[in-house]
């Protein structure tokens, strides 16, 4: 959906729009909460693959996790949240050291809704609590295939220096969203610096980062339950009309299971113990892109077609398993198990084979379905896998 002249719309904010702190992010997003958008997951994929619908048009179903994957959860942000701290201390100093120059304070983070959101938040905490800097954070939206919000990007335009916004993430997989990024800031001109922050890069795919390994970013096991109650991002030309952000939905009825905050709390409060060596600039730091590479291998292993199928990486495995329909599971022997271990949870609920692959570059890799048909049985890449995710 194309910017069109005239008035912008302002940003959403807490709590009337999620469960953030108003000052700690502005969502430049439509407020689409009264809207049913849900479909059963079988339902948005048989769409999608079918050539119906776009993945973006409509929502998943939101999974809600039941006591004993809470518990997983819980484990693995106690087990992964001094490592994080550490990952949000390094991107953090490489932007300031980078992008802020002799005035850091005039940065701009703008997350990539709704994985980036947590992160943009954390980053926000890391220069309030190092640097005593008061930043602006916003969310907006990107969509696969229709590119990033292009009302979002003039808003931001109009407010800071375009060459300011540093644009930020929680992980790469194989570099699609990395590669949306770039062209969509391309075709749109204006000064934005495609250059994407993350905490972990497993795809090998951008220069500021936290770490490369594929290990488990504890937000990525759960769904607006840990992104301030919000719903991923809804680009939908029968709902949205020119001139609106793209959409989401304010998820209030879910506040008694919301963690978001106790998340950002439970990351930040290891803030102090992360020293100047910890946040060290990483050694190599070029891409070369090893995950796509590795997607288009196992495209051609696995006779998938594309590689929109394949996706690599502990977040986005879980993604897989919680919104999609999965075919495979594949892990690499030796990958640590408290990274594994919701990803195994999940896939043993979902009938969902997992199987060891040597010589992947990342903890695990899920593969959607290849050929998705509703009422089809059996594992052979013809059929679904029966289950559902909870």
């Amino acid at each position: 959906m194309n910017a069109v002249p005239g008035p912008l719309p302002g940003p959403l904010r807490g709590p009337a729009f999620g469960s953030y702190r108003p000052d700690e992010v502005a969502w430049l997003l439509t407020d689409l909460s009264g809207v049913a958008l849900e479909a059963p997951v079988e339902e948005r994929e048989e769409a999608v693959q079918s050539g119906g619908a776009h993945y973006a048009e409509s929502l998943p179903q939101e999974y809600q996790p039941d006591p004993d994957y809470m518990r997983l959860y819980r484990s693995a942000l106690d087990a992964s949240a001094a490592r994080m701290a550490r990952a949000v201390g390094t991107v953090a100093e490489l932007v300031l050291r980078e992008r802020g120059g002799s005035a850091p304070d005039e940065l701009v983070l703008v997350s990539l809704a709704r994985a980036g959101t947590p992160v943009g938040v954390l980053l926000r905490r890391w220069a309030a609590a190092r640097h005593g800097l008061d930043l602006p954070h916003y969310a907006v939206s990107i969509v696969r295939g229709r590119g990033i919000d292009e009302v979002a990007l003039r808003y931001l335009a109009e407010h800071h220096d375009p060459a300011k916004v540093v644009f930020v993430d929680g992980w790469t997989g194989k570099g699609a969203i990395t590669g949306e990024l770039a062209t969509a800031l391309a075709a749109h001109g204006g000064g934005f610096d495609p250059d994407l922050a993350v905490l972990a890069d497993p795809g090998r795919c951008v220069r500021t980062f936290g770490t490369r390994q594929d290990w488990l970013i504890p937000s990525a096991c759960l769904n607006s339950t840990v992104s301030g109650l919000v719903s991923r991002t809804v680009l939908n030309p029968a709902i949205l009309r020119p001139g609106q952000f793209h959409g989401a939905k304010f998820y209030a009825e879910l506040a008694g299971a919301d963690v978001s905050n106790d998340f950002l709390d439970t990351v930040t409060g290891h803030f102090a113990d992360v020293t100047g060596a910890d946040t060290a600039e990483p050694g190599e730091r070029e891409p070369d892109h090893a995950g796509m590479a590795a997607a288009l291998r196992l495209v051609e292993d696995y006779d998938l077609g594309q590689a929109n199928l394949v996706k690599p990486g502990v977040g986005e495995t879980t993604r897989v398993l919680l919104r999609r329909v999965p075919w495979r599971v594949l892990v690499s022997p030796g990958a640590p198990e408290a990274d594994l271990a919701h990803v195994l949870l999940l896939a043993q609920r979902r009938g969902v084979p997992v199987e060891e692959v040597e010589g992947l570059p990342y903890s695990c890799v899920g593969l959607i379905h290849p050929r998705y048909t509703r009422g089809a049985t059996g594992a052979d890449g013809r059929a679904a896998v029966g289950g559902s995710a909870g």
